[in-house]
């Protein structure tokens, strides 16, 4: 009992204790009912808010896997973010997939992307095979698909095959012209191409157009390395070395074009080529924009390794406060979700990524969120045009236009810029240039470049150059007709010879060493060529013919000798015994005896009316004609004694004399050459007689004159002898077992020079391209010596080499050349002053017979003269109008009183003057 009103007695106390207990939960209780609401009130009303704007979903594909995906995720994160945060009335929401760079996964991607996220838009970051597969899935789904790829050569029916597809890239066509314009400005006519194939053939396109633009500036692809890519390989070290390794032994080609390939795949390439001596002095390796463009994010090891490449560069201004901007803010965000990478600094893609999702913001603001018409949409986007991270964007049916790009050069473990590319116009120093350059290097000819191996003083020759180890192998023709061109001394291993001399002045203009070996060669020149061609040598030194046949297998020089085919006959002294009738032509000889007669006829006419007491115009006929013939005779030697009493007897005089002056001292030239320059007569002069009578010609052991003969003189081929030696010509000419011999005109110099006294040269010359020296198709060397055998022709020490060699013997060397090298004179010589004389002559009979006209005109309106045709047969008869003595030339008086009175010739006068 007494416990439980203990019990009691203690609940009793603690009541209190308990309601004041109570009370305190319950307020907690309340407050924090109150809390949530209210939470619960704001998260409504956000949510309201965020639920007002309008979401468009974005899908991207790309490959996780390569540090270009990576950067290209970062960067189109933070456009979103950037987009969302600034936007009052539009988000974006953005999908990824991964692709693992197959078109395959890539397409499957897409096609999730489409139907379970419903996007609106796609995004492909890798290659054109995926891009062209995902644009078949947007055709059909009426979404626009955005690709960073865009084909080599973009097919003519692009925007009728893939309507919804926009290529945020330009094709590969102005990027090859770049390389083929680098190429061309430091004289490169072959490359050595090396890409990282697809397996699905990707790059044919680019090679197209790589090698059309090499064809355009006289170049082209020699080999191509075509690497699998580097995901089917174990160990890609060993087979890169092992394809290096071919080029190094069969191609002497040492100008590399990269055109694509993975970043491991580009690190093992340099250093591997490296390791073989493909990247060191003369050689030269140029890398695309798709490599170039990640030269930022490479290790410095792999960057140390390519010491010396030009680059081609996509341009992006980045010296602007929006790029520092992004840069900035792009680094944390990388660095926080991939630690472990070393790309920090955005590259090229993540830029485009980055503008994409810009382009893609701006045509949704355009359209207000309203992205249910796709068409509308792919239309906005197919137009954009603004300034972004990556440059200018200006979209063109649905294409980016070309951009300019940056020529860089790898230095150490860096690069730097050395110029711009811009399309249509060439190099420039800035980006605002009118016009290009055609050159990286600077006017003197030094470049700003640092090449593979150190080299700065010259830019390399891009070629296999020959060192004391490797000398370059010559071959030389170890028989020849004339030796005098090359030879070998008996027990001799060095080649002597105006060729091997003219080699040697060449290599003293070089500006570099050429290591060399001469090795002999007893055959057809022909072979000699197939050599070279076939790269066992490496040039032919010699007294070699460029033919047109033969340039398709080797590199010829610029020729240091003319050459042409010329025919040699026996000859013999020229002693006619109408020799002096030689200086004129036949027709010129006629022609003279012509002016000589119509001369002697117009000096009559002209003197009869004025002179009647000269003989030339007294006593008879028979008389009058031979003492005028004989007036004008003796004016040919100026032993002319009568006077001339007619004015226009005197100019008719005084233009013959000069006539006769020229006559004469032109034939006195002519006959004196003649007489002085010793003259051959050949047997006979033309082709023509060898064919028609079957006669026996000699030629040279060359192959191509014989052929030439058979084929373009179609002389018979049992009729035609192949010579070896210059004195078997004139043993055979001396047996009369050849009629005549075709020799080269280096050779027929040689020939002559040695037997002017027998022989001579006739007939036409076929000309062919000079004598040269052969090398390698596409070597550098070639183009070296030709510049510099234009410098000894320039300077003169070619032609002395000449005068030293080919000398004529002692009874040759003041005949020159022993054919005719004095030729007749034609009518056409003398044309202008015959027809000069006959116009005179003519003037002067017609200003007489009008005055004649006149006067019988004059007498017959008097009556009391003769009529008109009285006058005219007066004149024409004894010409005795007047006789009174002060008619007659007081020469002709005093001739006549000194001549004795029983002289036949004025007894014939008496004659005239008794019958008048």
């Amino acid at each position: 009992m007494y416990k439980e009103m203990n019990a009691a007695w203690s609940k009793v106390q603690l009541s209190p204790y308990l309601f004041s207990v109570y009370t305190v939960k319950k307020s907690w209780f309340l407050m924090c009912l109150l809390i949530i609401t209210i939470l619960l009130f704001f998260s409504n009303g956000i949510e309201g808010s965020s639920r007002s704007k309008k979401v468009t979903d974005i899908g991207a594909i790309i490959d996780i896997n390569c540090l270009s995906g990576k950067e290209a995720k970062t960067a189109m994160k933070i456009a979103v973010q950037n987009f969302n945060s600034g936007s009052k009335r539009h988000q974006l929401s953005l999908h990824f997939k991964h692709s693992s760079g197959d078109p395959l996964q890539a397409a499957d991607a897409a096609e999730g992307l489409i139907k379970e996220m419903n996007v609106k838009v796609l995004i492909v970051m890798r290659t054109w095979d995926e891009a062209a597969l995902v644009a078949d899935i947007g055709n059909r789904a009426e979404i626009p698909i955005l690709s960073f790829t865009a084909p080599a050569i973009t097919p003519p029916l692009v925007s009728v095959r893939w309507p919804f597809l926009i290529r945020m890239a330009s094709d590969a066509s102005q990027t090859m012209k770049c390389i083929a314009a680098l190429v061309h400005s430091y004289s490169w006519k072959r490359v050595v191409v090396i890409y990282e194939d697809d397996m699905l053939g990707g790059e044919s396109g680019k090679l197209a157009l790589l090698s059309e633009a090499l064809r355009d500036v006289g170049s082209e692809i020699e080999y191509r390395l075509a690497l699998p890519p580097i995901s089917f390989l174990s160990k890609p070290e060993d087979v890169i070395q092992e394809e290096l390794i071919k080029v190094l032994k069969t191609i002497q080609c040492r100008v590399f074009v990269v055109l694509q390939s993975s970043f491991p795949m580009v690190a093992h390439l340099f250093e591997r080529a490296n390791k073989l001596g493909l990247a060191g002095k003369d050689t030269s390796w140029i890398v695309a924009n798709s490599i170039a463009d990640s030269l930022d994010t490479f290790e410095a090891s792999v960057i140390s390794s390519m010491e010396g490449t030009l680059g081609l560069k996509t341009y992006y201004p980045s010296n602007t406060a929006y790029y520092r901007s992004f840069k900035e803010k792009f680094r944390r965000v990388f660095r926080l979700e991939h630690p472990d990478e070393d790309g920090f600094v955005p590259g090229v893609e993540a830029l485009k990524a980055y503008d994409s999702i810009t382009i893609i913001s701006q045509a949704i603001e355009r359209l207000n969120g309203n992205t249910s018409v796709p068409k509308m949409l792919l239309k906005i986007l197919s137009y954009g045009n603004f300034t972004g991270l990556s440059g200018q964007i200006h979209l063109e049916a649905g294409q980016l236009s070309h951009a300019p790009m940056v020529i860089v050069n790898v230095v150490g473990k860096k690069y730097k810029e050395l110029g711009f590319w811009l399309p249509n116009n060439g190099f420039s120093d800035t980006l605002t240039a009118l016009k290009g350059r055609e050159t990286l290097r600077s006017e003197d000819g030094s470049g700003p470049v640092i090449w593979p191996g150190n080299l700065r003083e010259r830019d390399p020759k891009g070629w296999a150059m020959p060192n004391e180890k490797e000398p370059m192998k010559i071959i030389v023709p170890s028989r020849t007709s004339f030796e005098k061109f090359v030879s070998f001394p008996s027990g001799g291993k060095r080649p002597v010879g105006f060729c091997i001399e003219l080699f040697y002045e060449v290599l003293k203009i070089l500006n570099y060493s050429l290591p060399h070996q001469f090795e002999p060669h007893d055959g057809p020149y022909d072979e000699m060529i197939q050599y070279v061609y076939e790269k066992q040598y490496d040039a032919a030194v010699g007294d070699i013919t460029i033919l047109a046949e033969r340039t398709k297998y080797v590199e010829f020089t610029q020729p240091y000798l003319e050459s042409g085919l010329s025919m040699i006959v026996p000859a013999e002294p020229d002693d006619s015994m109408w020799l002096f009738v030689k200086p004129f032509k036949l027709k010129l000889w006629i022609t003279t005896g012509a002016i000589f007669i119509y001369t002697s006829i117009v000096v009559w006419f002209l003197e009869r009316q004025n002179n009647p007491a000269s003989p030339r115009v007294k006593g008879s006929w028979k008389t009058q004609i031979g003492t005028s013939i004989w007036f004008t005779f003796s004016s040919l030697f100026f032993a002319h004694r009568e006077n001339i009493n007619s004015k226009l007897g005197r100019v008719v005089v005084a233009s013959w004399l000069c006539v006769v002056f020229i006559l004469t001292s032109s034939y006195s030239a002519g006959l004196t050459s003649m007489l002085t320059v010793k003259r051959m007569n050949p047997h006979f002069s033309y082709v023509d007689d060898l064919r028609r009578d079957k006669l026996y010609v000699g030629c040279d052991n060359d192959s191509f004159v014989k052929n030439y003969l058979e084929k373009v003189i179609d002389l018979d081929p049992n009729r035609i002898r192949v010579l070896d030696n210059i004195k078997n010509y004139t043993d055979e000419f001396e047996k009369h077992n050849l009629a005549a011999a075709f020799l080269e005109l280096p050779y027929e110099k040689v020939f002559l020079n040695q037997y002017c006294k027998s022989y001579a040269s006739t007939g036409a010359t076929y000309r062919f391209g000079g004598f040269s020296f052969a090398f390698q198709k596409g070597s550098p060397i070639a183009t070296d010596f030709s510049k510099a055998i234009l410098k000894l022709l320039e300077n003169g020490r070619l032609n002395e080499l000449n005068d030293i060699w080919f000398a004529p013997s002692s009874e040759c060397s003041n005949n020159g050349r022993d054919d005719n090298d004095v030729e007749s004179l034609t009518l056409r010589s003398f044309w202008g002053v015959y027809v000069s004389y006959g116009v005179i002559s003519l003037i002067c009979i017609f200003v007489v017979v009008f005055q004649l006209k006149y006067k019988g005109q004059a007498k017959d309106n008097n009556n009391s003269n003769p009529s008109q045709e009285v006058e005219m047969m007066n004149y024409f008869g004894n010409g005795e109008r007047n006789n009174s003595p002060g008619r007659m030339l007081p020469g002709f008086a005093r001739k006549r009183s000194m001549e004795p009175r029983n002289s036949a010739k004025w007894e014939s006068v008496s004659t005239s003057d008794t019958a008048a």
